[in-house]
């Protein structure tokens, strides 16, 4: 007890009223922070009090490294400290507002590929945002008017007891935590939660922890490791539909990544004029197969995140994204299935291979070819975006190539235009901008529309060159484009109030499958995109029950409808389960009477999201071979373009991190 009270000497001598001084400042501006830009859905009294009380401990902890100097060092100190404090978590504020998430080291990692958020920042920072490093200029202020005095060095001590006091305050914290939310670190499938409770800089510690143990996971996992997931997976398989199986068998497949469209938009008007008239088309003529409760299950990883999902069944990561932390696993893929039926496999994207790590991804995958963007014409600026080539050039370069595919092919287009900030497309689009008065919003409408001009036009030339008769069409909406950051301005577009239960219904993506030889209309199940694997070869009549995934068929009369989703939340056919709170789909109000169905939905949603991260973590499927299946050499996949239209120059496109 002793230093705790030559600590207290030395609060009584002032020799750390400049130091608590800081801290408060501090303080006062993360929790304020917090309310004017997380939506962390506060339910009660004692959350409240963990928002405000979660930021001492690490101010504490932080700002006492600073003591160990004295005079003008301690000052010095001071600033450095805040500087890099307050950028954590400002940088946490600009990621949310298009996120609604919060900062990962693996998405620090992924910036060195990608080039941060690029141009697209600037539609997130406001002149405003100034005000968050107001208590960074108050405590230079106050020393360059010498209203502090110089510091003498304290006792290593009373360092150390301030350090303590940190510590103490942390578990105190941790404590009153745990009895709202019990099993906070242990369960930690929602950040939204850990930074309610435990605030930014402790998440970022925790993240920095969790992290430090992924690799150790992949290196004491064996064999043994399969058995649980193995069980699981088959003891929860359902039977394709035999109405449907091998309705498409043979036939060629193209998937389309319709960047950052959302569901609202199927069949939305303006002033008269249909934003996506060409999808309509396809859902009003029953010409396709529509899925109007159908999510992305994205997280960090955004585009590539739906990418990962659909070829293999598994969930995307809690942390980061798959395709830049574990591109060199072992997977069982679609195109490396698709091989022993024949299929020849191809992506084809606007940007360069290194984008996202795709090149090192799609070898794990088995694609066999890779046509990036040194396969096209990137010399014409009025055709570039920061992120790659204009949907329309893309899509009318690619032509060519896909004839050149050995039939039956598996193919996969990621188209680019519809991307956040959704900008230079007036003169393409020919369609007016909405009417909300927010820019993000408005533009929107017109890269949409944009969007839809150019996959009809793709779907004519592929029936002019004579492909459209032999080839199942896969259109599906990647993930959201329009975040919780902009629910104002979606508030005038859709006529209610979007909250958070509104948000999570908004996280519907159109799935529409083209000529797949069944009979189109829509279909109201609740799925995602972790079932459409399943779907599609079950459509092709290839059999899904011997491999590791954790979708169902979208077309099952034995599907479970459960949609589990990357940041805890879960949507079924009858309830929602949103920010720890139980939701009737029919009214969107909560309710009591389904908290024990929302319970079992949540359960059965964690108990997925835990084992598919056991298969990535832990490199599992390098354990488990399915009957008849060929496994992957990566060896034999190199996507070096041997006549390139463009050089490979990353720094020209790689402006985003968030596709």
């Amino acid at each position: 007890m002793n230093f705790l009270k030559r600590q207290f000497d030395d609060m009584r001598t002032g020799k750390l009223s400049f130091f608590f001084t800081v801290v408060i400042l501090f303080w006062i501006k993360t929790y304020a922070v917090y309310l004017a830009e997380f939506n962390l859905g506060i339910q009660n009294a004692l959350q409240h009090f963990l928002l405000f009380f979660n930021p001492l401990s690490s101010a504490l902890l932080f700002f006492a490294f600073a003591l160990f100097w004295k005079g003008k060092g301690r000052y010095i100190a001071f600033i450095v400290i805040n500087l890099l404090m307050s950028f954590v978590l400002y940088a946490n504020v600009v990621y949310y507002r298009f996120f609604n998430d919060f900062i990962t080291v693996p998405v620090i990692l992924q910036a060195k590929t990608n080039n941060g958020l690029g141009g697209s920042a600037l539609e997130l920072i406001s002149p405003l945002d100034i005000l968050y490093f107001l208590d960074l200029f108050i405590i230079i202020g106050l020393m360059a008017l010498k209203k502090v005095k110089p510091q003498e060095k304290l006792r290593f001590r009373s360092v150390f007891a301030v350090m303590t006091s940190a510590v103490l305050v942390f578990l105190l914290n941790l404590g009153l935590a745990n009895i709202d939310r019990p099993e906070l670190l242990t369960r930690s499938f929602d950040r939204n939660y850990l930074v309610k409770y435990l605030g930014t800089h402790n998440f970022t510690i925790y993240d920095i922890v969790q992290n430090s143990k992924t690799s150790a996971k992949r290196a004491l996992a064996d064999s043994n490791e399969v058995s649980e997931v193995e069980n699981y997976v088959k003891a929860n398989k359902v039977d394709p539909n035999p109405e449907y199986f091998g309705k498409a068998k043979g036939k060629n497949v193209i998937y389309i990544s319709m960047e950052s469209l959302q569901t609202f938009m199927i069949g939305r008007e303006l002033n008269g004029e249909e934003v996506t008239p060409f999808l309509n088309s396809l859902v009003d003529s029953k010409e396709a197969m529509y899925f109007d409760n159908f999510f992305h299950q994205t997280g960090q990883g955004k585009t590539s995140d739906s990418e990962f999902i659909i070829e293999n069944s598994l969930f995307p990561l809690p942390q980061g994204a798959v395709f830049m932390t574990h591109a060199n696993n072992t997977y069982q893929s679609a195109p490396s299935i698709l091989k022993g039926e024949g299929y020849t496999s191809a992506v084809f994207h606007g940007n360069y291979k290194t984008f996202w790590n795709r090149s090192e991804m799609y070898r794990s995958m088995g694609y066999d070819e890779f046509f990036d963007a040194t396969y096209y014409d990137m010399s014409k600026p009025e055709e570039q975006l920061p992120y790659g080539l204009k949907d329309k050039p893309f899509f009318e370069e690619s032509i060519p190539m896909l004839e050149s595919l050995k039939q039956p092919f598996y193919t996969k287009f990621i188209t680019l235009s519809n991307h956040f900030p959704f900008d230079r497309h007036e003169e393409d689009a020919n369609f007016p901008q909405g009417e909300t008065g927010n820019g993000v919003v408005d533009r929107y409408f017109q890269t949409s529309h944009y969007m839809d001009q150019v996959l009809e036009d793709f779907v004519n030339d592929l029936k002019e060159k004579g492909l459209y008769e032999d080839t199942m069409i896969v259109l599906y909406g990647d993930h959201y484009g329009i975040s919780d950051n902009h629910n104002k301005a979606m508030s005038d577009v859709l006529g209610k109030e979007v909250g958070n239960f509104e948000s999570a219904q908004l996280q519907r993506v159109p799935l529409l499958i083209l000529n797949s030889g069944a009979e189109g209309g829509v279909n109201h199940t609740y799925g995602g995109q972790i079932d459409l694997r399943p779907t599609i070869m079950h459509l092709l009549g290839v059999e899904t029950k011997d491999y590791l995934s954790f979708g169902q068929d979208l077309l099952s009369e034995e599907r479970k409808q459960i949609v589990p989703f990357r940041n805890g939340d879960v949507i079924t056919e009858k309830y929602s389960e949103i920010k720890g709170v139980c939701y009737d789909n029919e009214t969107g109000q909560p309710v009591e009477e389904g908290n024990k169905a929302c319970e079992e939905a949540s359960k059965e949603a964690n108990k997925r999201l835990e084992l598919s991260d056991k298969v990535v973590y832990e490199d599992l499927l390098r354990f488990y071979k399915p009957e008849g299946y060929k496994p992957i050499d990566r060896s034999d996949y190199q996507y070096n373009n041997p006549n390139p239209k463009s050089s490979e120059d990353p720094e020209a496109s790689h402006e985003e991190n968030h596709e």
